[in-house]
């Protein structure tokens, strides 16, 4: 569970760095780019410790699927809250297909 609610996290932070910046598009690139480093380097802070100790429990196949996941659930919470954005029905098949992903990889 450690390792699932430090990839949980980290990727606030991933989305955070990658599209935060979209709402301030005025702003110039430069900072944009250095603002998005600085929110990244805390998810790296969080991202390493979740594989490392994660690694042995779960494979990594498995880790990556779980992060992929991560990703999507944090995205469309990040896009709707952070940016405006619904769902549309083909993202959310696309993200019904990733959890597909995930049962075939937990199958031993």
């Amino acid at each position: 569970m450690k390792t699932i609610g430090l990839l949980f996290a980290s990727n606030v932070f991933m989305t955070a760095a990658w599209y935060g910046h979209l709402r301030f598009k005025s702003s110039p690139l430069w900072k944009a780019i250095l603002f998005s480093w600085a929110i990244a380097f805390f998810e790296y802070c969080l991202q390493v410790p979740a594989n490392r100790w994660g690694y042995g429990q779960f494979t990594a196949a498995q880790l990556k699927i779980a992060q992929e996941v991560i990703t999507l659930v944090v995205f469309a919470a990040f896009a709707w809250l952070w940016l405006g954005e619904q769902l549309r029905w083909n993202e959310a098949a696309a993200f019904g297909l990733v959890i597909g992903a995930v049962v075939l990889v937990s199958l031993r």
